[in-house]
């Protein structure tokens, strides 16, 4: 008996499905690989190597970090664009890729295209921060050395969520003329600060923090609703003036296109397991990280806000790819 065409590519699909649903049913099966698209020591490479580490124990293979830096974290995320979608190549990532939707027009990838959004790690606000020796002791002393003294300042990379808090504050707020610093991941641009070259820098939490702690760092002011009880002395941004900077770095897991929902599933699941534990949640509180997990709708839904949001900001402060 002769098939139809249509009867032979029905059962084609049919059999591509099963074979999906099979092969998403054993992963892993292989080390996974954690693409981080910025350098080491900033907020998405601890994230990356905290969640790897407990990935490892949870689904019972290794998970190597991948460092591809550049290009405000461009570079890697257009790698991992290119990945095959069977899910041992995942995008570790900062709220860097919802500014760079409006700020890179040619980023070599689409973000709501090319991925799936699989959950949202963790999130923690954004420091300015100076080097000590700085004659500034909070942010009133700051803003009158900087009307009189041409600065610029240091941020983990163009397009990055610390970039464009510190283009609001200093050049649309307080209407500066400071020149911003990319530099290709937190690391660096942290090292930078506490080198004095320059001696300002914006920042999440966690890379700055261990030279705040050494009296290397000052911090004039913190992007959170509240003040963060890592640092209870430093004000808001909004206690010193800026009420409406409210800004957030967080980190979170795509993979991309085409790969097996229940893949994305099982990643989203880990993720939350990983969140629950107790020795994941102490690191993360050490670190000034907030935990945050939930569905992959709900992250998908943030990630369109995050990037709506961006665009407004990216519009309002001119900021132009570095």
């Amino acid at each position: 008996m002769r098939r139809s065409p249509s009867s032979i590519v029905i059962a084609g699909i049919l059999a591509f499905g099963c074979a999906s649903a099979a092969c998403a049913q054993a992963w892993p099966t292989k080390p996974i690989h954690f693409l981080v698209p910025f350098a080491p020591g900033g907020p998405t490479d601890i994230i990356g190597r905290i969640v790897g580490q407990k990935f490892t124990e949870l689904l019972g293979e290794q998970v190597v970090v991948d460092n591809r830096a550049g290009a405000g974290g461009n570079i890697g995320t257009a790698v991992a664009a290119k990945s095959p979608p069977d899910g041992y190549t995942v995008l570790v990532t900062s709220s860097a890729v919802a500014v760079n939707a409006s700020l890179f027009p040619n980023a070599g990838y689409d973000l709501e295209r090319d991925f799936i959004p699989v959950a949202v790690v963790a999130t923690q606000p954004n420091l300015i921060v100076v080097n000590a020796s700085l004659p500034a002791k909070n942010m009133a002393e700051f803003l009158r050395l900087a009307k009189t003294s041409k600065l610029a300042f240091a941020s983990p990379g163009s397009g990055t969520t610390p970039h464009l808090t510190a283009e609001m504050l200093f050049n649309v707020l307080a209407k500066l003329d400071m020149t911003p610093i990319h530099f290709r991941g937190a690391g660096p641009a942290v090292t930078a600060v506490v080198a004095g070259e320059p001696p300002v820098g914006c920042m999440a939490i966690s890379g700055p923090l261990p030279y705040i702690k050494a009296g290397k760092l000052r911090v004039l002011g913190v992007s959170s609703a509240k003040r963060v009880p890592m640092l209870p002395d430093v004000p808001t941004l909004a206690e010193v003036g800026f009420p409406s900077l409210q800004d957030y770095t967080w980190v979170g897991l795509f993979l991309p296109a085409g790969s097996a929902p229940a893949v994305a599933h099982k990643l989203n699941e880990a993720v939350n397991r990983a969140l629950e534990s107790p020795d994941i949640r102490e690191r993360l509180d050490q670190l000034a990280f907030e935990p945050v997990g939930g569905s992959q709708q709900q992250f998908a839904t943030y990630v369109k806000a995050e990037i709506v949001k961006w665009a407004k900001v990216v519009q309002a402060t001119g900021a132009k790819p570095d």
